[in-house]
């Protein structure tokens, strides 16, 4: 016979053998198909009073958007296509960038779970791409409400390959964590992963903890004090990676030693 306590803390498990989230995920909105997940949840919290934690999954997306309005290609049923709806309303419209800190790490967190880290490089890019062994395996996309001097709510869109083996022209450049040799993993699985360490880091920054978080996004951050290749507009140039402001400016030093910051709209890696 269980006790309360016991019966408390078995309530807690979900079917992966995960603890189960307060609120990330709890309610779940699921679309066989659809153009857009991130599109879908944007209309449901200008409709209806759409709870925190919500997630906006499919199985199909077709037209996934990413970042300087690229496209997010993926195999119908094979990978992760979802958006979390948070209502971050605690924070500073200046500190927005915290929310792509932790989704980053976030993933981060899920990958270096599934994957051998001996074996395997895993950075976050930036802004919030995940890479394993310099090849894209993880994006992310967040759109703002902004209300004053504080954000109504976020979504947050998540595209993480995990079962998909082929990408065409892009096999090169991107990674699944079925090609990484994991072939156990499914979407389901990893997503329940996902909500795990993505409310753990939410939670965090609820609590104000930007300094932690900021020291791990560092941490992980690839080409962090190194000379990289950068292209802007049409010149490319070579630059030292200092770091990332709170505002989500890339910092460069630059080889004659001067130090520029750089939007994500401007600015990309030479891989």
């Amino acid at each position: 016979m269980l006790t309360l306590s016991k019966f408390a803390l078995t309530n807690k498990i979900n079917l992966f053998g995960l603890m189960a989230t307060l609120f990330i995920g709890q309610n779940k909105v699921f679309l066989p198909e659809t153009d857009s997940t991130n599109s879908y949840a944007i209309s449901l919290l200008k409709n209806v009073n759409c709870p925190e934690g919500t997630v906006v999954y499919t199985h199909h997306q077709t037209a996934g958007r990413g970042q300087r309005g690229n496209s997010w290609i993926a195999n119908p049923s094979l990978n992760i296509t979802l958006s979390l709806v948070v209502k971050p309303n605690f924070l500073a419209p200046k500190n927005a960038f915290y929310l792509s800190k932790i989704t980053a790490l976030a993933l981060y967190d899920v990958l270096t779970e599934i994957l051998e880290n001996s074996q395997f490089d895993i950075k976050i890019k930036w802004p919030n791409d995940i890479l394993v062994n310099r090849k894209k395996i993880a994006g992310v996309l967040i759109e703002n409400s902004f209300h004053e001097q504080h954000i109504n709510w976020s979504v947050i869109g998540i595209g993480l390959n995990v079962m998909q083996t082929e990408f065409g022209l892009l096999a090169n450049s991107v990674t699944s964590l079925s090609l990484l040799g994991n072939t156990a993993s499914n979407p389901d699985s990893v997503s329940e992963k996902l909500f795990v360490f993505f409310e753990k880091w939410y939670l965090k920054l609820k609590q104000n903890k930007l300094m932690e978080i900021d020291e791990q996004y560092h941490a992980h951050l690839f080409g962090i004090h190194q000379s990289m290749r950068f292209k802007q507009d049409t010149e490319e140039f070579n630059a030292r990676i200092k770091g990332v402001s709170e505002q989500g400016l890339l910092q460069l030093i630059h080889e004659n030693g001067e130090e520029k910051s750089y939007d994500i709209k401007t600015l990309c890696f030479v891989m």
